[in-house]
């Protein structure tokens, strides 16, 4: 596509405040200044993937297949894992890495009856396809694995059946989990209470780097998510999101179209989530 011409290469050095090199649970004293190295697609690319989006869930899985091998998730670096009692599966795209050591990154795409489920989650499934496709272009140290969840509206049914089939092995290998859900009603927010503080504390020096805004806002009494499931099996988890009071209400009605999305906000929740990948992929072992 004539779009991919736009492309950025980003190149660039960023001193952080907190370390995650030795594990991603332990804080270090001292700063660390890391490399960070990837293509930073367009806003228009950006955009227009998330204004593609399919009315049923169906037709969002297969969407998001299609967008993936596009930008090279194909064969058997993609697959559909089946979840019981759903008749839509999970879809998760594996990049590997020079290790096996694993950076999650997930959003579901089903949605609730009412409204067209732009924010909640189209705004985060669409965006998995461009974080491959932006972290692609350079060799990776990590295997980053990005996961569609389904059946989040029923009770994260998608997100439960895949951290209940990890063998303690695997989850040894699993760093954080990312989730991303309900992006563009505004600056990006932290989900505290489901975020790690080393995790947190990173993604802070990188918002400070980019000059992106980056806000603490807790959604415990109103709402589950799916890292919730990832967090149960003792996996370090960051929950990204952009709700207020003022938005949440927005959800699971008919305002949740994509009028409601701030594009500009949206754009740089991208540019903030590319970088701290990146930026992970040279700090954390």
């Amino acid at each position: 596509m004539g779009r991919y011409t736009q492309l950025i290469l980003v190149t660039a050095s960023v001193v952080a405040v907190s370390s995650l090199t030795a594990t991603p649970q332990q804080s270090a004293s001292t700063a660390q200044q890391a490399s960070i190295h990837f293509t930073q697609l367009p806003l228009d690319l950006i955009e227009a993937r998330l204004r593609h989006r399919p009315t049923s869930d169906v037709e969002r899985e297969k969407s998001l297949k299609e967008s993936f091998g596009e930008v090279g998730c194909k064969g058997d670096r993609i697959a559909e894992l089946p979840v019981k009692g759903q008749k839509i599966p999970n879809l998760v795209c594996t990049m590997i890495g020079s290790t096996d050591s694993q950076i999650i990154i997930g959003a579901h795409f089903d949605h609730a009856n009412e409204g067209d489920g732009v924010v909640d989650n189209w705004s985060g499934a669409a965006l998995l396809p461009s974080l491959f496709q932006t972290l692609s272009a350079e060799p990776r140290k990590h295997t980053f694995v990005f996961i569609a969840f389904t059946g989040e509206e029923q009770g994260l049914k998608g997100s439960e059946a895949y951290a209940k089939q990890l063998t303690a092995e695997q989850i040894t290998k699993i760093r954080v989990m990312i989730n991303v859900d309900s992006l563009g009603l505004g600056d990006t927010k932290v989900w505290m209470t489901h975020s790690d503080k080393n995790f947190t504390e990173a993604l802070f020096s990188i918002a400070r780097f980019t000059r992106i805004a980056l806000w603490k806002v807790n959604a415990d009494e109103v709402g589950m998510e799916d890292s919730e499931s990832f967090k149960k099996r003792h996996i370090p988890t960051l929950m990204l999101h952009s709700l207020t009071g003022d938005t949440f209400p927005i959800l699971h009605t008919k305002d949740d179209n994509i009028s409601a999305i701030k594009m500009g906000d949206y754009y740089d929740s991208y540019r903030l989530i590319a970088t701290y990948l990146a930026y992970l992929d040279s700090t954390i072992n």
